[in-house]
């Protein structure tokens, strides 16, 4: 499915010193309120970089999705190793 997480951005692990945006849990019921404390924001942080809504990055074994201010798990970042 991820055929395009060769062109993903790595970005490491979050640094808790930089500005990084929320990373909902897969499954989690907490994705709501993640929502309702950062209300569609245009772009996701990550260690201070400003990634746009529908960007995919890579941290550690997980592929993350931008979406409006919050990162959603999109898979595992080795296609090939799931």
């Amino acid at each position: 499915m991820m055929a395009e997480s060769k062109h993903v951005t790595d970005v490491g692990a979050p640094d808790p010193e930089l500005n990084t945006s929320p990373i909902a849990e897969e499954g989690s019921s907490d994705t709501e309120a993640l929502r309702l404390e950062v209300p569609g924001e245009p772009a996701c942080y990550f260690n201070d970089k400003s990634f746009t809504t529908g960007t995919y990055v890579k941290s550690g074994t997980s592929v993350l999705k931008c979406d409006y201010g919050i990162w959603i798990p999109a898979g595992p970042a080795d296609p090939d190793n799931p």
